[in-house]
């Protein structure tokens, strides 16, 4: 989900961007451009099983920065309110799901399992 996402706000640059500047985030296009970046090495990394423990962490805690700053439901206008927390609370249960990836490690066909194997 993340590669995905992260790519879609690279072709969608402008339109991402004034959406960053609408929530108040400092110097929005260097947090956008960090966005892209994490999300599509982080996205890549956690598909091959690359670092994944340490990548899994660093995913997680950007989940939940995403998730206080882009779906702050309780500071949200009443007609958009519900919308922001049910994706606070997808944020939350995607980093949960990391948090186990950090802590299971990756499977035997990943880079990290292969590298364990020899």
């Amino acid at each position: 989900m993340f590669l995905p996402a992260g790519l879609s706000k690279l072709t969608g640059f402008e339109g991402t961007l004034g959406y960053f500047a609408s929530l108040g985030i400092p110097a929005p296009t260097f947090a956008l451009a960090a966005t892209i970046v994490i999300k599509i090495i982080g996205g890549i990394a956690l598909l091959v099983g690359y670092q994944t423990r340490l990548v899994a962490i660093i995913m997680a805690l950007f989940t939940l920065a995403a998730a206080v700053t882009g779906h702050a439901f309780w500071a949200a206008p009443v007609d958009s309110a519900f919308i922001a927390q049910l994706l606070f609370f997808k944020n939350i249960a995607v980093m949960g799901g990391l948090l186990v990836l950090a802590s299971a490690g990756a499977g035997s066909f990943s880079f990290d399992g292969r590298k364990e194997a020899k």
